[in-house]
């Protein structure tokens, strides 16, 4: 079975070309999209569907930069152990905790400007990171290097996730 980018015919890189991925995606729907074979047999019908659901799946995890690096590091044969391997440094963690007490005290105080300052902080360290991960596996090959800064980045993006939470709950 091919992997996500060998599906689009793109180069496995955690430096992606949004649009080559956009325009490969965009091809390969026309010719799989379900609406193709609604008057085919069973079988091409759903073979139709399996190959849009697996065309869909490869789009999202490129798409999403945690995702995307997931999937290089195993490519690589990097077992990425989230969910078993939490261990962080300290410093990375207290930051943590300060933006969380932050957010804490946006959402009591009903305050969105907050929020806002918090998501900026948030995308500026998401930015670093992310050349960061792209240094590491792009440049230096350091798969199992990477994977401590691929969890920060889930860090972060779990925080943002919270964000969007605490913006719905001040409405």
């Amino acid at each position: 079975m091919q992997n996500h980018f060998e599906l689009f015919g793109l180069s496995p890189a955690f430096a992606l070309d949004k649009q080559a991925l956009e325009k490969a995606y965009r091809e390969i729907q026309s010719q799989v999209h379900p609406d193709r074979f609604a008057h085919a047999g069973d079988a091409e019908r759903r073979a139709s569907l399996q190959w849009t659901t697996r065309v869909n799946e490869a789009y999202r995890t490129l798409q999403d930069p945690v995702q995307r690096a997931k999937h290089i590091l195993e490519l690589h044969g990097v077992d990425v152990e989230f969910e078993t391997n939490t261990q962080m440094p300290t410093d990375f963690l207290l930051q943590q905790l300060e933006l969380r007490e932050e957010l804490e005290q946006a959402i009591k105080r009903k305050a969105a400007a907050s929020l806002d300052g918090i998501r900026e902080k948030l995308s500026r360290d998401g930015k670093t990171i992310q050349a960061e991960i792209e240094n590491c596996i792009d440049q230096k090959k350091d798969y199992a290097g990477a994977t401590g800064l691929v969890r920060k980045l889930m860090f972060l993006h779990r925080l943002d996730e919270e964000i969007d939470a605490a913006y719905e709950e001040i409405e």
